[in-house]
């Protein structure tokens, strides 16, 4: 799929968030239930990733999706600037370890996909190193997959003027001031090439087990349906279900 034809605008024909409110809900409510399946069968894992170009939008959908998920089965995990500890070893040994567990509901904000788009963009590696990442991510993925942890991943598709907006939004409000960093500014002057390197990473490595959706996101409502939709999609076709109870329960009154 290529960016260029994806509108970030496109709101699939609704007017406004309360077109959509109710829907949202409902799927927030089926979103609960399934978890509650997943965490109690023990069985499988699903990861989420969310990646976007600055202001994309991630925190957000993080907050307005996710709200209804029960804390105790669900980790959200951010990634910044790797430590020393981190570079010590390969490119993936620190995302390996925040992958979720049996029942879990893992949520990757940023993720391994840095390690073709930021270090692709800044020139932090040769050409050669992140060129055959996505070869390397593609393997790791489908290692995820046979171990039973389904991989979904979501691109925040959104335009520059609306990132233009959001980033001025954010230096105006004293309550957002403070995600504001004037680099920034730096990076989005690199908007070209971080469009080709988002391009590329989608186009090397959706795979069947672990396929990317370019969700348009300049209406946050729009985005937070779509992922809504899509999540609740993928976790009822893992299907977990509630293991069987202990034997002899029929009947049983418990003492006073």
């Amino acid at each position: 799929m290529a960016l260029a034809d994806v509108d970030p605008a496109y709101s699939g024909g609704f007017a406004g968030a309360d077109e959509v409110a109710e829907e949202l809900e409902q799927l927030r409510e089926r979103m609960t239930e399934l978890q509650g399946r997943l965490y109690a069968e023990h069985e499988q894992a699903l990861l989420i990733v969310l990646q976007a170009i600055d202001a994309g939008g991630k925190d957000g959908a993080i907050r307005r999706v996710f709200s209804g998920m029960n804390p105790q089965g669900c980790e959200v995990s951010s990634f910044k600037r790797p430590t020393e500890e981190e570079l010590d070893h390969d490119f993936l040994w620190r995302y390996h370890q925040q992958v979720p567990g049996k029942g879990m509901v893992g949520v990757f904000n940023r993720s391994h996909y840095e390690d073709v788009l930021v270090v692709r963009v800044k020139k932090l590696v040769p050409k050669r190193v992140w060129r055959r990442r996505y070869g390397q991510i593609n393997a790791w993925e489908e290692l995820l997959a046979q171990s039973g942890v389904k991989v979904v991943k979501f691109y925040l598709h959104i335009s520059k003027a609306e990132q233009k907006e959001r980033l001025q939004k954010r230096l105006q409000d004293p309550q957002k001031r403070w995600k504001f960093d004037p680099l920034d500014l730096e990076e989005r002057k690199r908007w070209d090439d971080y469009q080709a390197a988002f391009q590329d990473a989608l186009s090397q490595c959706s795979t069947r087990h672990a396929p990317w959706y370019v969700v348009p996101a300049n209406h946050k409502w729009f985005r937070d349906l779509v992922l809504a939709r899509a999540i609740v999609a993928t976790l009822e076709q893992m299907d977990p279900q509630y293991p069987e109870p202990a034997e002899g329960l029929d009947g049983l009154v418990i003492a006073d």
